[in-house]
């Protein structure tokens, strides 16, 4: 070999030694990344632990606030509001009604024909409030929705008509912390899920809907304000007599259950004749020490219109777990490059990833997890992702998902311990404890459903768990809205009295 030969042949070894070099620093570096977004994961499934010992923890705590927020407003962070409520429908309930439900981004109106239990004729429609009317001016908000109400009520046809001479009666479930002074008034305490209109806060709700209709001439009274738990509450009780409690897990969260009036020191008025009173927990902006939160719930709630309030909502309700989602693949993207060089744009935009879709990548089925593929594509603009990467997605879609669904179940044993329902008493063995749920985190989003149910299981132990039932009231708010209109209705009164 002449010595042009070896030179050339020594270059070409030392170019194939560095390009060797380089694929291993890559692949070094490569993994240093990826070790460092495993460290990211592990971190954050720590700190989202939830053992029972824990949640034991959460439910006695819970019980505690019941009892500091039934003592004294303003004793807790529990509102726990006395709703007005001391009656709850029989199934004997007839006639033709109207309900308001107003809970979210979206609102529906009902119109319900009660013939009894299995006589029931609903219409409804649904309707999405342009966002410019949740922080805008409390008057634009409740005109749009008494236009939208006069259009429904346009659509009445024979069988659906009430009698001539008679004023349409609404139930307005308002899902909102109210403080209530009759069973059809009510101020606004706080806007929560998104709301924020600051000339509403302090007005009663009930007059600021009434002037709206009339201000268009649509002739209907409110005969009955209720929180959507409550709502849910009354619908369950409609067609069970064993519905104790409500809980809504769908935007936001909340829970109401019926209590002794004895045990309500706060009560100033005379005790109700069936010995007992329906109450709106406010269960959202329960906070305990006994919470697993992380980084990321504190930059979420820092971040948030309301810092420092809801802090129960903002772990288990579904307008803020994509979020917290969000924000954990965020700190991989900026730390551990797992989307590439670029944290990809669309990722940094707050709540851009739904629960909805969060659900869907949780429930993938597929081998290579297509479904993830596909969300992250048409959301995040983000393509060729690795398997192992999904396999990442899906894993913190669960730790999400489940510290949700196992809170959401903690906070329910509270309930069931401050009713003296959480354990078998002698002579109690058919005693049956059934919570109404509505929401449609609970019933669309399938693993957190049964996360929540194992852990009741769980908690409860095996003989207890068989009388407690944890029962979908499907739209049971707006149907609670309508009977308890019918339960308070001046028609009935007169017609009864006469």
């Amino acid at each position: 070999m002449g010595k042009l030969a070896v030179a050339a042949a020594v270059v070409c070894a030392a170019a194939v030694s560095a390009g060797a070099v380089l694929v291993i620093r890559h692949r070094m570096r490569s993994s240093g990344k990826w070790a460092k977004a495993m460290d990211i994961l592990k971190d954050f499934e720590d700190k989202c632990g939830t053992p029972i010992a824990k949640l034991r923890q959460v439910a006695d705590a819970m019980t505690v606030e019941m009892h500091a927020g039934l003592a004294s407003d303003g004793g807790s962070k529990l509102k726990m509001l006395i709703s007005f409520v001391d009656n709850l429908p029989t199934g004997e309930e007839k006639g033709i009604f109207y309900a308001l439900d107003l809970g979210g981004t979206n609102f529906r109106v009902l119109r319900v024909k009660l013939g009894g239990v299995k006589n029931v004729k609903k219409e409804f429609q649904e309707v999405s409030i342009p966002p410019n009317f949740m922080i805008g001016k409390s008057e634009d908000l409740f005109d749009f929705i008494a236009g939208e109400l006069a259009k429904f009520v346009a659509t009445e046809d024979e069988d659906m008509q009430i009698p001539p001479g008679t004023q349409r009666e609404l139930g307005f479930t308002f899902s909102f912390p109210v403080k209530q002074s009759s069973i059809a008034g009510g101020t606004l305490v706080r806007w929560t899920k998104g709301f924020n209109i600051e000339d509403a806060v302090g007005l009663d709700v009930v007059e600021e809907l009434t002037k709206a209709m009339e201000r268009i001439g649509l002739d209907m009274r409110v005969s009955a304000l209720v929180n959507d738990t409550v709502g849910t509450l009354a619908g369950g009780r409609y067609g069970n007599p064993h519905v104790i409690a409500a809980v809504i897990l769908g935007t936001g969260t909340n829970a109401a259950y019926v209590e002794r009036a004895s045990a309500i020191p706060k009560w100033q008025g005379l005790h109700p004749k069936s010995g007992e009173m329906v109450i709106n927990m406010e269960w959202g902006n329960f906070r305990s020490s006994h919470l697993p939160l992380t980084e990321y719930d504190e930059s979420l709630d820092n971040d948030s219109l309301n810092p420092g309030e809801q802090i129960f909502e903002k772990l288990i309700s579904g307008m803020y777990l994509g979020e917290v989602l969000r924000r954990v693949l965020l700190k991989m993207a900026e730390e551990a490059e797992v989307f590439g060089d670029t944290v990809p744009v669309k990722l940094q935009k707050p709540f851009i990833i739904r629960t909805p879709d969060m659900s869907a990548m949780h429930h993938d089925s597929t081998p290579d997890l297509k479904v993830v593929a596909t969300k992250l594509k048409d959301i995040l603009e983000i393509s060729n992702t690795s398997l192992k990467m999904r396999k990442v997605i899906v894993e913190l879609c669960d730790i999400v998902a489940t510290r949700g669904a196992r809170l959401s179940a903690a906070g329910i044993l509270g309930i069931l311990k401050k009713t003296g329902r959480d354990v078998l008493k002698e002579g109690q063995e058919n005693q049956k404890s059934v919570i109404a749920m509505d929401g449609g985190l609970f019933e669309h989003y399938t693993k957190f459903r049964n996360a929540l149910q194992n852990t009741m299981d769980e908690l409860l132990g095996e003989e207890t768990s068989k009388n407690v039932i944890i029962e979908l009231s499907n739209d049971g708010s707006g149907l609670g809205a309508a009977l308890l209109a019918a339960s308070h209705s001046q028609y009935l009164e007169y017609i009864e009295s006469t």
